[in-house]
């Protein structure tokens, strides 16, 4: 199993996906408490814990977008990749309950605090005028009769795949956004490395220059010391008249 999870990075993915959800639940509870025991929203111990819980879905839902995109690779052939039909069926369900998890997570935070504190406070009004009765309906008030809701099923699952079509849809969005912001870096990068070479190639021209400007005075005193010798007797006249004459044309 470890060879296989070293091979394939659906599975090495989908183990940091689940260990992340696994850290997330609690956060998500402990913001659900928190709200739940507050009336404000400008409550620091609030601010913190919804914090926390948009940081984690933030870094999941990332995560989330591999699992889709290694989905998506995979389900024209999986032959090609070693995988049957059934593999590729669970990756899939995988991917759909971790989504829909976390749009779940997602809706909670868009509540408005307000709304909830105000239905907490209407359970205790009604609980108080009870008698004392539990803020929570009774369960047995959801309860289905026998042979009713199976007609619902349908649209559930119809609801379901819409809401994971538009799921993946933001996802596309998501990696279009960062494959453009690759792009530019890649552009930019490009323009740097031009200017660079552009750069060094008048260094080289600036270097080649001074050499041979360093080599033809070099040539010339030379030769003026030469002359200097040859004419020594001759006086000084001449050799300032031949200083002068070499120094020109070196600097020609």
């Amino acid at each position: 199993m470890s060879s296989n999870t070293e091979e394939d990075p659906f599975l090495q993915v989908q183990q940091d996906v689940l260990a992340q959800l696994s850290s997330t639940r609690p956060l998500f509870s402990s913001y659900l408490r928190i709200r739940s025991l507050t009336n404000t929203a400008t409550s620091p111990e609030l601010a913190s814990a919804r914090s926390d819980l948009e940081s984690a879905l933030s870094s999941l839902g990332e995560d989330l977008a591999d699992l889709v995109e290694s989905v998506r690779a995979v389900e024209s052939d999986p032959s090609q990749f070693g995988l049957d039909a059934g593999e590729v069926a669970r990756r899939k369900r995988l991917v759909q309950e971790v989504g829909g998890e976390i749009e779940d997570m997602r809706d909670e935070l868009a509540k408005r605090i307000d709304s909830s504190a105000a239905g907490a406070g209407k359970g205790k009004g009604s609980s108080s005028g009870a008698g004392g009765t539990s803020d929570l309906p009774d369960p047995n008030a959801f309860a289905i009769a026998d042979g009713e809701g199976e007609g619902d099923d349908d649209d559930y699952a119809a609801f379901e795949q819409q809401q994971q079509v538009q799921m993946m849809r933001e996802q596309d969005q998501h990696l279009d956004g960062v494959f453009q912001t690759v792009g530019n870096l890649r552009r930019q990068a490009d323009d740097m490395g031009r200017e660079l070479e552009e750069q060094r190639e008048m260094l080289e021209v600036t270097d080649n220059l001074a050499d041979r400007v360093g080599g033809r005075l070099q040539t010339g005193m030379q030769k003026l010391h030469q002359g200097a010798w040859h004419s020594f007797g001759d006086g000084n006249l001449s050799l300032h008249r031949a200083e002068f004459t070499l120094v020109s044309g070196a600097l020609d």
